[in-house]
């Protein structure tokens, strides 16, 4: 990955590698989870912290059966099943892992379950070669296999299923007699004894990531299935591609997202929503009926009522619109709230840093502020109150007053034109 981030803790949608696949495995509600790591203990140590993972650490890395090899402290005493997944091989969902397990307790007992794939190139992948029930015959590398057997579209992914009472006994019994001198986990399937079993997956949900190409593959594979059930859950996307989400974005009915639309983590939007193009929400909440952007920005702890309207160039951080409020265009609102049918006009900031601290505005319910005014924190604008364009406003304005701030207005008849010619008459003398 050439990073100082460790290459699990790349993000896809906006979450680690790590962390997509610690997700999937909680749904199983798992007794233990074991984190192997090497290089890197301490980034991947703070990433799992509250997923309820331990961190078993690899020194020398000898290969994927010594690395499973290390989970054997942390698994002591544990007499169920052990699912061996990979943290650079995000996609794989729970359902497909509990397909895994189901098929490792089936009546034939195989002694362990491989998750297979068919990609549209099996280019250089490890074969597979079983028979009509699914059972193993021969697991081959690439390398290895003869041209009937690289002829098998059936590949290794890697990722098993075994009983824990068989795992460390079978990875005690494999060698590292080939060119690398590494313990290879894919050894404990062709050891003497009963047959494993093997079921298949689609290519995607097993597709690996080694480099920022590959990451940049299954990000764009995540994206088109997230796309996809967007729409087959009622949400329209004028131009699918265009559209970015993040794992936690969450969409109701009849929500409109126009092209070049991207969702950070953390947003959720209720049904009638728009969202008009070139808009970046994020940490956002945004209720029925709606209208954000173009080009809006929402940051976290923005929250939009029913009815609200964020126009164009309109960036809203840690601010509450209230019912039908409006900020049409050109304006900042930070760390406020903003009462149910308040009008910010255009170019009005709420000035809510001071180099230190972070103050916050309360804006009225009808309010109107005028535009080009600058609210200065912390600062209260009542009900129904009017702050006339070019306000700077400092102090409180009651409800259903009119705050006015400007200098008097000074205006000199023919000023301009005398200023021009005495310039002209200027430039036309010569410098010495």
């Amino acid at each position: 990955m050439k990073s100082a981030l460790h290459k699990v803790l790349h993000p896809v949608a906006g979450r680690p590698m790590l962390l997509h696949l610690l997700a999937s495995v909680a749904a199983l509600e798992p007794e233990r989870q074991v984190v192997v790591v090497g290089a890197g203990r301490e980034q991947v140590e703070a990433a799992v912290a509250g997923t309820g993972a331990v961190i078993a650490v690899q020194d020398r890395q000898l290969g994927t059966g010594h690395a499973v090899a290390q989970a054997h402290d942390a698994l002591a005493g544990f007499a169920g099943d052990v699912l061996i997944l990979y943290g650079d091989v995000p996609l794989v969902s729970a359902t497909t892992m509990r397909a895994m397990l189901d098929r490792l307790n089936r009546g034939d007992d195989p002694r362990a379950v491989v998750l297979g794939f068919r990609p549209d190139d099996a280019a250089a992948y490890g074969r597979i070669i079983a028979d009509g029930q699914g059972m193993i015959g021969k697991m081959v590398e690439y390398k290895d296999a003869s041209e009937a057997e690289r002829a098998v579209t059936l590949c290794n992914s890697g990722l098993m299923a075994v009983r824990s009472t068989d795992l460390f006994v079978l990875l005690d019994q494999i060698g590292n007699d080939n060119a690398a001198g590494e313990y290879y986990l894919p050894d404990i399937i062709m050891l003497p004894g009963a047959q494993s079993a093997v079921i298949e997956t689609e290519a995607w949900e097993v597709a690996g990531v080694n480099s920022r190409v590959e990451l940049a593959g299954v990000e764009a594979m995540w994206q088109a299935r997230r796309r996809i059930e967007a729409m087959r859950e009622g949400v329209t996307l004028v131009a699918p591609e265009t559209v970015f989400f993040a794992h936690d974005t969450v969409l109701g009915r009849d929500v409109v997202v126009e092209p070049n639309v991207v969702f950070g983590p953390g947003v959720t939007v209720a049904d009638d929503v728009v969202i008009h193009a070139f808009s970046h929400l994020e940490g956002a909440r945004i209720e029925r009926g709606a209208t954000i952007g173009p080009y809006a920005r929402l940051r976290p702890g923005a929250e939009i009522g029913v009815r609200a309207k964020v126009g164009n160039f309109v960036e809203i951080k840690k601010a509450r619109l209230g019912e039908g409020a409006k900020v049409n265009h050109l304006s900042y609102i930070g760390d406020a709230g903003v009462g149910a049918g308040a009008n910010i006009g255009a170019g009005t900031i709420t000035c809510n840093y001071d180099g230190f601290f972070k103050y916050r505005t309360e804006i009225g319910a009808g309010a109107f502020i005028g535009s080009n005014s600058a609210l200065v924190a912390p600062v209260r604008i009542g009900d129904g109150a009017i702050v006339a364009a070019g306000s700077v406003v400092t102090q409180p304005v009651g409800d259903d007053a009119l705050c006015l701030v400007r200098p008097a207005q000074v205006s000199k008849p023919g000023w301009a034109a005398a200023f021009r010619e005495r310039m002209v008459a200027k430039k036309a003398v010569p410098k010495e």
